[in-house]
């Protein structure tokens, strides 16, 4: 059954951490400043084995654990481990940069949708992102709000009800992620129809996100959300084109 046209939905939510904003290059660029080991002497992936496993021992509010997370870390890997560098990571967690494209396609698709934040950090750390993406969306649940995280189906129950007290049904949203682990998986077997940016697009592996049990087929499939943004800006001009 072929995906409903992007010109139908209403409603895009997204995942904010891995799809909008590049928390795989801040964590890599702190790490390896700290560490003064290049990519030869310490892959990419045996950083993101030792966060992942740190984030799993502290789960809680990342503007409040992150430094414990780096605790792990720089124990694991043998960085320098006192309380000024656990600090330093906390406070790089929240100026993770956006991918280059994040911006200008979110100014784009708000012409056309009410966008929605569904993200597993804490508010306070969200406030930071939202400001990054240039303050983009018309609400955001976070964490805090849910008191749960994603995969968790919760947190997208305490979101339908958040939207549905506006008018919004489940059919008129269309939930936007790269992590096929904590958003893919779970909206699709929760009845959302979903898009996967696939921002490791070419390269191995799951990076800084945890591996999915499998690999679920998205509704749509994007390297990039400009892409996205270019497939919605002509869905809405051959919709336009019709009405005319």
């Amino acid at each position: 059954m072929p995906a409903p046209s992007l010109d139908t939905f209403k409603v895009l939510t997204f995942d904010v951490v891995g799809t909008l904003i590049d928390f795989e290059k801040g964590i890599l660029d702190h790490l390896r400043a700290v560490s003064g080991r290049s990519q030869a002497e310490l892959s990419d992936a045996t950083i993101f084995a030792s966060y992942l496993k740190g984030r799993e021992l502290n789960y809680e509010r990342s503007s409040e654990v992150f430094a414990d997370v780096y605790r792990h870390v720089a124990k694991d890997l043998g960085f320098p481990n006192t309380d000024a560098d656990a600090d330093a990571f906390q406070l790089s967690v929240l100026r993770w940069p956006a991918f280059a494209d994040s911006v200008a396609a979110l100014k784009r698709l708000r012409k056309h949708y009410r966008l929605v934040a569904m993200t597993n950090a804490d508010r306070s750390a969200f406030s930071f992102y939202s400001h990054t993406l240039g303050s983009p969306f018309h609400d955001g649940v976070t964490y805090d709000d849910t008191g749960v995280a994603k995969p968790n189906p919760q947190f997208f129950a305490f979101n339908r009800g958040r939207q549905s007290a506006l008018g919004y049904k489940q059919s008129d949203i269309l939930h936007v992620a790269q992590s096929q682990y904590h958003d893919i998986g779970i909206a699709r077997d929760l009845g959302y129809t979903v898009c996967w940016i696939e921002r490791r697009q070419g390269l191995e592996g799951f990076g800084g996100t945890p591996e999915p049990e499998r690999l679920t087929t998205p509704d749509y499939h994007f390297p990039t959300l400009e892409k996205l943004a270019d497939a919605a800006d002509a869905a809405f001009a051959a919709a336009a084109r019709q009405a005319a």
